[in-house]
């Protein structure tokens, strides 16, 4: 691949990003008044029932590793088989973003969940948003009707498909609510669960799945370990049979929230080990490769300062005003802006701000990440396929 993974992609809101893609589903499914930017209809003539697979940290960047261990990657990529369009994740390019990204439609700033972890405005709370239960309430922190509920008004059948123990989470109601939910972890069950909800109704029919695995085995043990090729192939398969299982009048959708790089032991930063870092911040959010510093009043010219001296060109660091002002977020609502920073730090390079003193210790033992703004980060496929 020719393009710089380090060099920097902007998110493409309302042309080819994670936010396009079911609006564009819903408008091939004949939601009234739903856009097309992915112009799918014209792809799609006939298709009834569509899937759409989401999986995470199956970013562009992993194709060709993930090609030389799965026969079905390996086509799609080519284009053999489907359709094979780039997108853009959101940003930040982390997996609670662009879940509800996806489910809504729309940018981060719209949203409001805007990283992994937030700060709760108002509050001492740093909010874990893979932890996220009933509190806040979903229903005012993330109020944003989902893509799933305006499908399932317009007469679609909808269903959600992913890990039980997600059920009734604050992350998957942002995401997902107004569907039928499935649970199911393994590639037998999500097959058996995402096949039947697509053919067990009459259409239109839309399904929503989602796989952790691969994810997982890159942030534990790297893109390169046989833990991330066995996931790798497990991902293979599951497209493999979804695809051979597809009803006539089917299309499946498969794509990702972000990609993820390899940081190696030398290129991590603590802020809880240099006074520098940790002066005048006052909460600390976001994640290692994008953090959101919220400082004491009147210090953030002085953290922005320390912070640049310390990173130097290992990061980008810039208040608020300007993350905002320069549309990194997609327009931010009023009521979302003190969830960013008053600082806002994104890495450069293979480059992370650890806290170990904020953070569960398993962060620091984590060995990919992503986050940032990178092409290896938030670049993501698109495959659309059909039946056979």
């Amino acid at each position: 691949m020719s393009v710089d993974p380090f060099g920097v992609v902007r998110p493409a809101y309302g042309r080819a990003s994670l936010a396009d893609v079911l609006p564009s589903a819903l408008a091939v499914l004949g939601v009234p008044g739903a856009p097309d930017p992915l112009t799918l209809r014209a792809q799609l003539p006939g298709v009834r029932r569509i899937a759409v697979l989401l999986v995470d940290g199956f970013g562009t960047f992993q194709l060709p590793a993930a090609s030389a261990i799965g026969s079905t990657i390996a086509d799609l990529s080519a284009g053999r088989l489907g359709r094979h369009t780039q997108l853009t994740s959101g940003f930040p390019s982390t997996t609670p973003a662009s879940l509800v990204t996806l489910g809504t439609g729309a940018p981060p700033g719209e949203h409001g969940v805007l990283g992994i972890s937030l700060h709760v405005p108002g509050t001492d709370r740093v909010l874990q948003l893979l932890r996220w239960a009933d509190d806040p309430d979903p229903a005012t922190f993330a109020p944003m009707p989902t893509q799933l509920e305006r499908a399932a008004a317009a007469g679609v059948r909808v269903t959600s498909v992913t890990r039980p123990e997600f059920r009734g989470s604050g992350l998957t109601t942002a995401a997902n609510r107004g569907g039928v939910f499935r649970g199911a972890s393994e590639v037998d069950e999500l097959v058996t669960e995402i096949l039947g909800a697509l053919a067990g109704d009459e259409p239109p029919v839309l399904v929503s799945g989602y796989i952790a695995d691969l994810d997982k085995a890159g942030h534990r043990y790297g893109l390169t370990s046989p833990e991330w090729a066995a996931a790798a192939a497990d991902v293979d398969a599951l497209i493999t049979r979804l695809a051979d299982g597809l009803p006539d009048d089917a299309a499946l959708l498969v794509t990702a929230d972000h990609g993820q790089i390899d940081v190696p032991p030398d290129r991590r930063y603590d802020l809880d080990a240099d006074p520098r870092l940790a002066a005048g911040v006052r909460f600390v959010a976001g994640e290692p490769r994008v953090r959101y510093l919220h400082v004491e009043p009147g210090a953030a010219d002085d953290v922005i300062a320390a912070w640049r001296a310390v990173l130097g060109a290992d990061a980008d660091v810039v208040s608020r005003a300007e993350a905002v002002a320069d549309g990194w977020f997609g327009p931010v609502t009023e009521a979302h802006l003190q969830r960013v920073g008053d600082v806002v730090v994104t890495m450069r390079d293979r480059a992370v701000v650890l806290a170990t003193g904020h953070e569960p210790p398993a962060v620091s033992t984590l060995i990919a990440f992503h986050g940032a703004n990178t092409a290896a980060e938030m670049s993501v496929p698109l495959f659309v396929l059909t039946k056979k």
